[in-house]
């Protein structure tokens, strides 16, 4: 895409409208990566969709592949790949009739479809696969599906809207290894957005959108040097959690972005030079280093310097009426041999743990490996096989809807109603969990405000962008105040400053004795957990605390490996999995 920027406005009711894209011009070229990045609403969707000759543009123009995109989309639409957040495959087809029917609708001659098939399948790892319904496979195997759908005519443009939300850290190094072999050997162009900011990392030229505006762009090299000097480790003293040290550090005023990785804070500074912790009395007796800088870095300052992403303040809104722990010993969850069989087809094999209150639990695992089964499970939506689920010492099978009332959960999917406004779903919900009058009134005001939907409250759900559909449903799961609270990758397709909110939310309704069991698939956020379960196949593979699944990835050449190397190298049978000193009981 080039020449002059692009704008489209959304007409909207009571005579109103939105802007969603304002002039915005880049320009990406045959062989390289170039890569969108922004906050939720930023205009990503929106310019990928004029692009991919979706829509026209009501202000400005586009030029793709040199053809104006006003008066020969139909054209440009032949010559390119595209691929939404939500592709289209046909689920009661399999992998190959999956291919077959895009091939058909892009007029692949037939003759060429057998060697063109085996090699997108190959390309994918999906050969094994080929005679699979599309609705068996998994999330990750879906994800290279659509992916190998998009490249069956060989385009010349490659259009990809946040191809790897959802998919586990393996499918994602997979889908991007078909991009690079794109780009490299055939001298494709390719133009994605993402909502994983490690993945600027391998683009070419990086455009940072915000409000339909561009805000920034450049190598992202370029774009890191300017933070560089600013940002540093600081890693927690003995005793104190790093999730703990993490929320001191982003209500710093000093602090413009702190994260959690290999066990230690990752933090960006608004002045450079080493920092002054003595203005947060939480980081008395922690060690400070310096810190090679990241895009995510710059990322978020430049963000920062346009006024976006102000601290939370680290506790939620509302919850100093949560019951703070009794104890920190008092178990609340407690999981023995549980087991799920579909038919013949055994989902999770004898499976257990214990929960904590005030602990944040973890489940991670590949795409398909029983995480949501489990899930489903444990919030009672689903019963077990076999085995035991307790809950406050209840048996959950047996326990009374009181118990049961105490639990939130949020879906993996999004699961409210779509043609209801953001408060219509509220106030549902909310009578659904028994509020009402003046408790009603004050829990959906406290939504709106702390989840920032007060501006969209008017608006239909389903057309909200993905991260704030995410933020209306942890919101609904949140407005009876549960004791329990399960999230089921309650940030996929979020953007990274709403995953730091998020989590600054979460840590703050541990700290005050609620229990979190959460699933997720970007692996520093398993960093916030106290204790985590690798699922794979359906059992455990390993358990721990995050500083106990890190060792399992330790090397001499690897000294402070992330969550995410354990995962990989346990994932890839790099490491032995192990169990020790790890989950209570």
């Amino acid at each position: 895409p080039g020449g002059p920027g692009p704008g489209h406005t959304f007409p909207a009711p009571k005579g109103q409208s939105v802007t969603a894209l304002t002039g915005v011009s880049i320009s990406a070229k045959q062989g390289r990566v170039t890569g969108l990045v922004g906050p939720d609403g930023a205009g990503k969707t929106t310019f990928l969709r004029i692009a991919a000759g979706l829509m026209p543009p009501t202000a400005g123009r586009m030029v793709v592949l040199g053809l104006d995109i006003t008066g020969n989309a139909a054209g440009i639409r032949s010559r390119i790949g595209y691929m939404p957040q939500q592709f289209g495959l046909y689920e009661d087809l399999t992998v190959r009739e999956n291919l077959n029917l895009y091939a058909d609708l892009q007029g692949v001659p037939k003759p060429l479809r057998a060697e063109r098939f085996d090699r997108l399948m190959a390309m994918a790892d999906l050969v094994p696969f080929g005679a699979r319904l599309a609705g068996r496979l998994s999330g990750g195997m879906k994800q290279k599906l659509g992916l190998a759908c998009c490249l069956v005519k060989a385009p010349e443009l490659l259009i990809l809207d946040e191809p790897t939300v959802g998919v586990d850290p393996v499918s994602r190094r997979d889908l991007w290894r078909i991009v690079e072999e794109l780009v490299t050997r055939d001298g494709v162009g390719v133009v994605f957005s993402t909502a994983y900011l490690d993945e600027a990392e391998r683009c070419h030229h990086v455009v940072l959108l915000h409000e339909g505006a561009k805000l920034e762009e450049g190598p992202p090299d370029r774009l890191r040097d300017r933070v560089r000097g600013r940002v540093f480790w600081v890693s927690p003293a003995s005793g104190m959690a790093p999730r703990d040290l993490q929320a001191a550090l982003a209500r710093s005023p000093g602090v413009v972005d702190a994260t959690i990785r290999s066990g230690r804070v990752r933090t960006v500074w608004k002045v450079g030079g080493p920092p002054d912790l003595p203005e947060v009395p939480e980081a008395r007796g922690a060690v400070v280093a310096p810190a090679e800088p990241l895009f995510k870095d710059a990322f978020v300052d430049r963000l920062a310097a346009a006024g976006v992403g102000g601290h939370s303040g680290g506790t939620p809104v509302g919850s100093g009426s949560f019951a703070p722990a009794v104890t920190s010993g008092e178990v609340v969850v407690s999981v023995h041999n549980l087991t799920k069989r579909f038919g013949n087809f055994t989902a999770v094999r004898e499976i257990g743990f214990q929960v904590r209150r005030g602990e944040v639990f973890g489940l991670l695992g590949a795409n398909g490996a029983g995480k949501t089964t489990t899930f489903r499970m444990l919030c009672g939506l689903l019963p077990a096989s076999e085995g035991e689920i307790r809950i406050a010492g209840r048996d959950l099978r047996r326990a009374p809807a009181r118990t049961r009332s105490r639990l939130g959960y949020m879906a993996q999917k999004f699961s409210l109603y779509r043609q209801l406004t953001v408060s219509q779903n509220l106030r549902f919900y909310g009578s659904a969990y028994g509020l009402d009058g003046r408790r009603l009134r004050t829990r959906v005001a406290w939504a709106l405000e702390e989840f920032d939907l007060r501006a969209r409250r008017h608006q239909a759900s389903g057309g909200l962008p993905v991260g704030y559909r995410q933020r209306l449903a942890m919101a609904a799961a949140l407005l009876h105040e549960p004791d329990i609270l399960f999230l089921d990758e309650p940030t996929s397709g979020a953007d990274p400053l709403a995953r730091r909110e998020f989590w600054l939310r979460i840590n703050g309704f541990a700290r005050s004795g609620v229990t979190v069991i959460v699933t997720t698939h970007f692996m520093e956020e398993a960093e916030f957990c106290d204790q985590m379960v690798i699922m794979s196949r359906g059992g455990s593979l390993a358990s721990g605390t995050p500083a106990a699944i890190r060792a399992l990835a330790q090397t001499p050449a690897r000294p402070e490996p992330s969550v995410e190397d354990a995962f990989l190298a346990l994932a890839e049978g790099a490491v032995r999995p192990k169990t020790e000193g790890a989950v209570h009981g």
